[in-house]
């Protein structure tokens, strides 16, 4: 009997040992697990560290946006269609500065542009009290569109008596009268169709 309880006790004490040992190993292999786990997080920290380093020293590339490019052929378009324009304008604020200058009165701008069997682009309308204001305004209106524009009139007529002269810049054609005569003639009635701009009106 007592050989028996001997036996059972050392199988006991090897179980007991045995299990001490698997929870000893158990707890050295978790706690390895840890260890690594840790390592391996700090190591992906250093390298994620590092990355985030490098993008922050690394200079930013500066991109240099790219003007539209264009072709010498639309500038050059551009350019001649706004000399086209402006062209009849310039010449039209000139001749109304010319006639102000020598106080020219009731300044009719008739724009033709829109009828079709017009003669000229403009027509402009104004009067005088005597032929010597008259003439006066014609010589101012050729002085000041030459000075202004460069244009010369391609002709001019009615200087002999001065009461109607005419300066004809081909698509402007300027007409100054003497009172009695512009209403004697009453162009505007005859382009009644036309845009008119009154200036100097009294």
């Amino acid at each position: 009997m007592t050989i028996k309880k001997e036996t059972s006790a050392k199988k006991t004490l090897v179980k007991t040992t045995k299990s001490t040992d698997l929870k000893v190993t158990v707890k050295k292999a978790t706690a390895k697990k840890i260890v690594t786990a840790k390592k391996v997080a700090h190591k992906v920290k250093e390298v994620n560290g590092n990355k985030a380093a490098k993008k922050i020293a690394a200079p930013k590339k500066s991109i240099a946006k790219k003007a539209p490019v264009k072709t010498k052929n639309a500038k050059a378009e551009k350019v001649v269609s706004k000399v086209i324009k402006d062209k009849d304008q310039l010449l039209v604020d000139a001749v109304v500065e010319g006639i102000l200058n020598v106080k020219g009165r009731n300044i009719s701008v008739l724009n033709l542009k829109y009828i079709h069997n017009r003669v000229c682009d403009y027509y402009i309308i104004c009067q005088a009290d005597s032929n010597t204001q008259v003439n006066a305004i014609a010589g101012s209106v050729e002085e000041n569109v030459k000075k202004t524009t460069g244009e010369r009139p391609y002709h001019s007529e009615g200087f002999q008596n001065s009461e109607w002269i005419l300066v004809d810049y081909v698509t402007v054609v300027v007409h100054i009268f003497q009172s009695h005569i512009r209403e004697f003639y009453n162009l505007e009635s005859l382009w009644a169709d036309a845009e008119v701009k009154e200036i100097a009106f009294e």
